[in-house]
């Protein structure tokens, strides 16, 4: 009897213990997945492939199926043999520097003239409702690939980084007028930490869209990369800022001495304009007077030429003291006065 009471008393002790713990609410930033003996109910239809294959022939990977999503609510009820599975789906920020396997201050990387720098900032990512998957069952600790991922993805734009405005920044010109990159080449090599630095935003947005596949992969969506520092060792800092002080005075020489160029060529351009002016306007009369001369003599001949000469002469002649005549030889008759 006491043995039947002890069975009877521990079994409505579970029930009820059963019950009580049956229930559950979802908060609003969390999605829940229920799972029955360790299986997640899943949602009609065939499984998503969530990366193409790399080669011909090779099966595809990440092959993961749709779960059925609990959506924000409750209470709801699950038995024993069930286990709720919770997500906070709002977007996190965590730092470039987190593993949980070490202690880092800073990620370490190699640029492309094999110069060692750190590297630091933050990612912000969210977990993809409609691919929690992977998230949940693909791997034990989706955040650690994902940031491994990413600082392999970092560490590999780093080292072959070329910034696509380099040969823009100093550009010399050869005689003919045709660009000369081989200063800009000269003045920018061995400044990829600068090049780096200059291009943060251009990096961020090359992360954001390498680790687009971090969705299908491990059920993470990358919403923001924010590298913020690029620091090289302290010796390596110092060479920078000697380069970097070059660099800006030949820069400047090159401006002053283009500027010089571009002033002297204008004020050629003007001093011959000025010239060509004051022919033009030294030419104009006498074109206005040949002009003259050609219609008279075509409307009245040499007699109304000759004429409109000696008419011309007699202002001329008012202003003159001394009149010297010669003769001419064959006639031995004075000329006219010059």
């Amino acid at each position: 009897m006491f043995g039947l009471g002890l069975f009877f008393g521990l079994f409505v002790y579970g029930l009820f213990r059963a019950l009580l713990s049956g229930f559950y609410t979802v908060r609003p930033n969390e999605r829940a997945v229920l799972t029955s003996f360790g299986r997640a109910r899943r949602l009609p239809g065939e499984p998503k492939v969530a990366t193409e294959p790399s080669a011909e022939g090779e099966p595809a990977r990440y092959v993961y199926p749709a779960l059925q999503v609990i959506s924000p609510g409750g209470p709801y009820f699950k038995w024993p043999w069930q286990k709720v599975h919770k997500v906070d789906i709002a977007t996190q920020a965590v730092d470039l520097t987190w593993d949980p396997t070490k202690n880092q201050s800073t990620i370490e990387a190699v640029t492309k003239d094999n110069l060692t720098t750190g590297v630091n900032g933050q990612i912000r990512y969210q977990v993809s409702e409609t691919n929690l998957y992977p998230y949940l069952f693909g791997v034990s600790s989706p955040l650690e690939n994902v940031m491994g991922y990413f600082v392999s993805v970092l560490r590999e734009r780093i080292a072959n980084f070329v910034d696509p405005r380099g040969s823009e920044l100093l550009t010399a010109t050869t005689e003919e007028g045709e660009p000369d990159s081989g200063t800009a080449v000269e003045l920018s090599e061995g400044v990829s930490i600068n090049d780096l630095r200059k291009n943060l935003p251009l990096i961020n947005s090359y992360m954001e869209t390498q680790c687009e596949s971090t969705v299908q992969r491990y059920g993470i969506q990358l919403d923001a990369a924010l590298i913020t520092e690029i620091d090289p060792p302290p010796e390596v800092d110092r060479a920078l800022s000697a380069i970097n002080s070059t660099r800006n005075l030949v820069a400047a020489d090159i401006s002053t001495a283009r500027a010089d160029a571009e002033q002297q060529i204008t004020m050629s351009k003007r001093a011959v304009d000025i010239a060509s002016n004051n022919a033009e306007a030294e030419v104009a009369p006498l074109r206005e007077l040949a002009a003259t001369l050609r219609k008279v003599k075509e409307t009245g001949g040499s007699p109304a030429l000759r004429a409109y000469v000696r008419n011309m002469r007699v202002p001329l002649l008012r202003g003159t003291r001394r009149i010297v005549q010669t003769l001419d030889p064959g006639t031995r008759t004075p000329e006219a006065a010059r």
